[in-house]
């Protein structure tokens, strides 16, 4: 079997140039697009480096954290979704957390070991089969994972299954309701994403895994869940969490990024105390949740 088209696809999409149109002919369409698992690769690590230091994102949300539950006592954390360089892992380790990550994608859980520089950090498991006792764990980490996972339900279920008693899950993911005036929606090069009928949005995750995977930015496993904050609370008790708190409602007067901003003070006055502000609020502040097992 011919593979001449294969190597013109993955060339083009390096060089910017559109792709041309498989014929079926060269390649099996369930095989997907060719070279997807390199490209992919690349994309997220170059992603990962424009992001840039994530250490003052972690200990603010440790700081808010710390308002919830004692995370003196809290020590055995897993990272969900870890990816290839896996900051939050030598983050935390730093901190003495007892922290370990999962990762799906083998290329990426190579990388990771690498990046940590230990094999036992690192393990090869998905969200929704987590490799991990049952009840061994304080806290686990889920960002930006539960939109790409087949089974949100599923993972959630794991999650629960890990976590010991009074144990947390925070959860990272995308916001349906999210309004952006320029279309952003933070996973498709197409504006709107989010508020396209589910139809379409199933017709352009299939065009993106075998056509024209910049579509998603280069991933293997494109986003196909979208939530809203009452939604993963509803995924949430239906894997047995009892409570659910958003980082709003673990704002203090004394945070920097409340005390630089009036509006902020203003929700912060008002929101604790009416469930219609909050409600408003978390329509565009919605896309984590923090879970916590009873």
């Amino acid at each position: 079997m011919s593979h001449c088209i294969t190597h013109l696809e993955v060339e083009n999409l390096e060089s910017g140039t559109a792709p041309e149109r498989p014929s079926y002919s060269y390649r099996r369409l369930g095989d997907g697009f060719p070279g997807l698992d390199r490209l992919a690769f690349d994309r997220f690590s170059a992603t990962l480096e424009e992001h840039g230091d994530e250490t003052p994102r972690i200990e603010t949300l440790l700081a808010r954290l710390n308002r919830l539950v004692d995370l003196d006592r809290l020590r055995d954390v897993v990272v969900v979704g870890c990816g290839p360089k896996p900051q939050t892992i030598t983050l935390l380790a730093q901190m003495d957390f007892n922290v370990v990550g999962v990762e799906p994608v083998i290329s990426f859980v190579d990388s990771a070991r690498e990046y940590v520089g230990s094999s036992e950090r690192v393990l090869e498991g998905a969200a929704e089969a987590i490799p991990l006792p049952s009840s061994s764990q304080d806290i686990v980490f889920c960002d930006s994972v539960l939109e790409h996972v087949v089974s949100p339900s599923k993972s959630l279920d794991e999650m629960f299954r890990v976590l010991r008693p009074v144990g947390i899950a925070i959860v990272t993911t995308t916001n349906k309701f999210r309004i952006s005036l320029s279309g952003d929606n933070g996973e498709y090069r197409l504006r709107y994403f989010n508020w396209l009928p589910d139809l379409v949005k199933e017709c352009f995750v299939f065009h993106h895994l075998h056509y024209d995977p910049r579509l998603a930015n280069y991933t293997q496993l494109p986003a196909v869940h979208w939530f809203s904050y009452s939604s993963l609370c509803a995924l949430g008790r239906h894997a047995g969490f009892a409570q659910f708190y958003s980082p709003l409602d673990l704002w203090h007067p004394n945070d920097p990024a409340v005390r630089k901003s009036r509006l902020r003070k203003w929700l912060l006055s008002k929101m604790k105390y009416n469930p219609w502000l909050r409600a408003l609020a978390l329509t565009q502040r919605g896309e984590t949740v923090i879970m916590v097992k009873k």
